[in-house]
């Protein structure tokens, strides 16, 4: 056992490592009786591919460089793809990320061939959650159409397109299923005897997770959707998914108790305080799947989720055994098999399989193994701190480990405060090598599932209403200082990092407090008069509205809040990276926020990166981004940290 400092164990998890393990695999589904999903290719440009397991075991990756699987709908993407067999083989459809066109692919025949046409209005037409229907010859999806440059010129319909390729250069030939209701729409789900359908919409200045309505449509002779009426949700109401039974019976996730828990036909079917669904960052999250027993797949849980089966006549369910805690919202039934997508505090995401006619699981996909000895990873601590007024912040402490060093006697370690996106949204429970890329050099990290998190219940969740720049500010200070309160963290050497609405929360942590000594902000909002006004995407162009309160009533409240409005109140060294092709925190929030600080004498980096939107995909983008953050870390706290570029910090 050697003795160093903090922050200056040698590690061999290294920023290429970590970068080469980022990303999940996402939306599974079923092909017949193979499984498939898309999983992550961060050396090929950060796109993602599609993943076929054949019945025997074998797998293999369908779509070659540069095909990539991925939807814009939303600009947060959804559901990209769908199969079935068609004739014995496999036909498949998937939105290709660079010209958003929806495509058909036989893997056995020819080259994917366009369904859909491009269109050089605004951004185009998207599609997401494709559903095959070979009866009619169609895919049923949804339709995200520009009508004019600006990001609000959009509509958005339930809506099928020919498989036989008429509408491949021909918009008239995709035929809408029903007339412009409202602002957002999911994937039309069709019962099993195909009479009805259902899906969830929205209106702004509603996000999906304040209130959302599940509509029903009886579906006509010619394959419209006729007589669509509410049957549940509302404006403080959010109905989360909706699925059919077997046997005809709609089941879906609501959390008009303040849990979003399930319902069958209105009526509750296992009532608890946890959670059956969540946030609907992306078109088609599944958190539950009928079987065709009659029990359902569930994902559920209170702060983490994990997989289990209930029984909706007895209500009792039963969770699957094995080392996974934190299941993604990604699931499929097929017979009496359950596809899901699951990880731990020792193991990455990988696709699991249960049969639930003995209650087995095993891997079939993305199997996680381990590139370095174990010994090298964290050992996360469950933690519930105190905040302002005694309310309860929730929290993931990731302390220093490593099998060989330890710091001298009476040292205590820097810590890194961690604030995830969102801000609706939460940090999992799960291995992440960017976050043993730290631990394992003797830097701690804080995740901080700040008030206006999700999966401790809507008023947990509603922390954050009119309150973003508060609430959240407040509970990752109220975590760093009890940190270093009770000896844990030295409270000289704390940081903050996060990007997004976490990068948000970073930006305000250091301009209203002076907790840390530093901070890694990457592709955050700082202006939120200017964000709310057209510097973003639809999908959040009205957030503002239910996190800080309407622009027209409270605009003083917009220039209290915003980073940009306090440039002279920063003077702790920070970190900026930026993707240039980011149009949901787009680069000019950075370069207004750059320009106040300028003459400031405040030590600094900005970082930006072609090729990258919101989040980084691409293998060396990551390894650059990670690196820089440890040097500014090395500099601000005194680390000695061999092998990694100095970053330039410019005053």
């Amino acid at each position: 056992m050697q003795t160093m400092a903090y922050g200056s164990w040698p590690s061999p998890i290294g920023a290429a490592l970590a970068a080469a393990h980022d990303g999940q695999p996402e939306w599974v589904g079923f092909v017949g009786d193979e499984t498939w999903w898309t999983e992550p290719r961060s050396a090929e440009g950060g796109r993602r591919t599609l993943v076929r397991r054949r019945a025997d075991g074998t797998e293999e990756s369908v779509l070659p460089a540069p095909w990539n699987v991925r939807s814009r709908v939303i600009e947060y993407g959804g559901q990209p793809w769908a199969g079935t067999v068609r004739d014995g083989q496999p036909l498949v459809v998937f939105v290709h990320f660079a010209d958003q066109r929806l495509y058909a692919y036989e893997p056995s025949g020819a080259p994917p061939r366009p369904l859909t046409p491009v269109s050089p209005v605004g951004g185009g037409l998207r599609w997401a959650e494709p559903v095959l229907d070979l009866v009619r010859g169609e895919v049923w999806c949804v339709l995200e159409e520009f009508t004019g440059d600006g990001p609000g010129d959009v509509r958005r319909v339930p809506a099928a397109v020919p498989l036989d390729g008429s509408a491949a250069e021909d918009r008239g030939a995709v035929r809408e299923l029903t007339g412009e209701r409202h602002r957002f729409v999911t994937g039309p789900r069709l019962s099993p005897d195909g009479r009805r359908a259902a899906w969830l919409a929205w209106d702004h200045p509603r996000m999906p997770w304040d209130g959302t309505e599940l509509v029903v449509a009886d579906v006509g002779e010619d394959g419209t959707l006729r007589g669509a009426r509410t049957v549940a949700g509302g404006p403080e109401e959010s109905v989360a998914q909706a699925e059919w039974s077997h046997d005809g019976r709609l089941l879906h996730a609501s959390d008009r108790t303040g849990w979003w828990n399930l319902y069958r036909d209105g009526a509750p079917v296992c009532p608890r305080e946890e959670e059956f669904g969540g946030p609907l960052w992306k078109l088609g999250h599944r958190w539950f799947a009928p079987l065709d027993s009659g029990l359902i797949a569930v994902v559920h849980g209170h702060g983490a989720k994990v997989l289990g089966i209930l029984d909706p006549e007895t209500g009792e369910v039963v969770d699957v055994p094995g080392p996974w805690t934190e299941f993604a919202p990604t699931l499929a039934a097929h017979g009496d098999r359950v596809v899901a997508v699951g990880a731990g505090p020792h193991r990455g995401y990988e696709v699991v399989e249960l049969d639930t006619r003995t209650g087995r699981t095993r891997v079939i996909g993305a199997p996680h193994s381990d590139p370095v000895d174990p010994a090298h990873y964290p050992e996360p601590r469950i933690r519930t701190f105190t905040g302002p007024g005694g309310r309860e912040v929730h929290a993931h402490i990731y302390p220093p480990r490593h099998p060989d060093c330890a710091a001298p006697e009476g040292e205590l370690p820097p810590y890194v405060v961690w604030a995830h996106g969102g801000p609706t949204s939460r940090a999992p429970l799960v291995l992440d090598l960017e976050i043993a890329y730290f631990t394992s050099r003797g830097i701690g990290v804080a995740e901080v599932n700040y008030g206006g998190s999700t999966g401790y219940g809507r008023e947990y969740r509603d922390r954050l209403r009119e309150q973003w720049g508060v609430v959240d500010v407040e509970d990752c200070a109220a975590v760093a200082v009890a940190l270093a309160d009770e000896g844990t963290a030295d409270r000289a050497r704390l940081a903050i990092r996060g990007g997004s609405a976490g990068g948000w929360t970073t930006a305000a942590s250091l301009t209203t407090t002076d907790v840390y000594a530093c901070g890694t902000i990457s592709y955050p909002i700082f202006d939120l008069t200017g964000w709310g006004t057209g510097e973003t995407h639809d999908f959040e162009s009205r957030y503002l509205e239910s996190l800080v309160g309407p622009l027209a009533e409270v605009p003083e409240r917009y220039a209290e809040r915003s980073p940009s409005e306090h440039a002279d109140k920063i003077t702790a060294p920070f970190l900026l990276l930026q993707g240039l092709d980011d149009v949901i925190c787009p680069p000019v929030q950075c370069e207004r926020f750059l320009t106040r600080i300028e003459g400031r004498r405040v030590p600094h980096a900005y970082l930006t990166f072609e090729g990258e939107g919101h989040g980084f995909r691409r293998a060396d983008t990551m390894v650059r981004a990670l690196e820089a953050e440890l040097s500014l870390y090395a500099q601000v706290f005194g680390l000695t940290v061999p092998d990694i570029r100095k970053l330039e910090l410019s005053e």
